[in-house]
């Protein structure tokens, strides 16, 4: 039995600490992820080479893999399906996600395909701008996923990046029509400015009817509800699900939560911890989703569930990198929800 399922793409992060001005020659949208192919990729690192700015970390990255990691770190038991290559950066994403119980299949491997990458730009201020090379995850399919697993799980999560992936779309719809055959429920993440902006037809098949959970930025809220108040888009978000969680960075979180009979809404606004030094803001959402819905599978309140994941997520910026160590993910749970 797993509690959650998750799918998404698989990614190698490689981080980059620079200046704004450095940032404005790569002509990448600061705060957005972009896609591109190898050649861009090289292009790009050719030029930090030539600018003398090293890479800080490597790390396992993905969006729903943050997620899963940060969930199964909390105590959870996740299962992930991805696509990777058979080559070294491939090994080392899935060992990385074994290592912190995140279970996989031997159909998240194409022989002879090349395992996808991130470049991850955080300037001064911490925020995280990303180009994303997909490798091989660009064709995730049906045959990438192992349907069995969503039978054993009580959760279904989707990452929003799939949204811009074709291929993925069919089996997104037969994920979501077996989530609702064996009563599991649904959360989708719309992970980054650019997917709703430029794939918004793709969300809205991850949407379908409705689902239980909607994890979003403010941004990301704005854009889809064309509303300017991050409550009022709160609100409107509640069309496509039951709860909406919509995270505004030092400004707290808003969750938006109306029951199946319809009845009045409930608002939480959850405070962000006061962080000193943020660092790099790259997983702090995934991180917020992955912790949140651990807390959802625990039973625990929604308020508890924000302030468990705000937490994690105020830890998460002030380090490099995605992902915190297993273990301070459990005592940060211990201090929050024991309180």
């Amino acid at each position: 039995m797993y509690d959650v399922m998750a799918i998404g793409n698989a990614l190698v992060d490689h981080e980059y600490v620079l200046s704004d001005a450095a940032l404005e020659e790569t002509e990448l949208t600061k705060g957005n992820m972009t896609l591109v192919g190898i050649e861009e990729q090289q292009q790009l690192l050719a030029y930090f080479k030539l600018a003398n700015i090293a890479p800080s970390k490597q790390a396992g990255g993905g969006s729903a893999a943050n997620a899963m990691y940060a969930f199964a770190s909390l105590g959870g038991k996740p299962f992930y399906a991805c696509r990777v290559g058979d080559d070294d950066q491939g090994a080392f994403y899935l060992r990385d996600l074994h290592e912190a119980g995140v279970a996989t299949s031997d159909e998240s491997i194409h022989e002879g395909g090349v395992t996808g990458s991130c470049v991850v730009a955080v300037t001064k201020d911490g925020e995280r701008t990303m180009q994303t090379y997909l490798g091989t995850s660009s064709d995730i399919a049906a045959d990438n996923v192992d349907f069995d697993a969503l039978t054993q799980a009580d959760w279904l999560y989707l990452e929003g990046y799939l949204a811009m992936s074709e291929s993925i779309q069919p089996a997104m719809t037969q994920l979501r029509q077996q989530a609702g055959i064996h009563n599991a429920k649904i959360a989708v993440s719309f992970a980054d400015p650019a997917v709703v902006k430029f794939a918004k037809d793709g969300l809205l098949n991850m949407l379908g009817n409705k689902v239980a959970v909607i994890f979003c930025n403010s941004e990301e809220a704005k854009l889809f509800t064309d509303k300017k108040q991050v409550n009022a888009a709160a609100r409107t978000l509640l069309e496509h699900c039951q709860t909406a969680v919509v995270t505004d960075g030092a400004n707290g979180a808003v969750i938006a939560h109306q029951s199946n009979d319809e009845a009045e809404i409930e608002i939480y606004e959850i405070a962000t911890p006061v962080v000193a030094n943020v660092i790099d803001t790259n997983g702090a959402g995934d991180n917020y989703a992955g912790a949140f819905l651990y807390g959802l599978s625990q039973q625990y309140s929604l308020p508890e569930c924000g302030r468990l994941a705000s937490e994690i997520s105020a830890q998460v910026i002030q380090q490099f990198g995605p992902r915190l160590a297993s273990q301070d993910y459990r005592d940060i749970a211990q201090r929050v929800l024991s309180a």
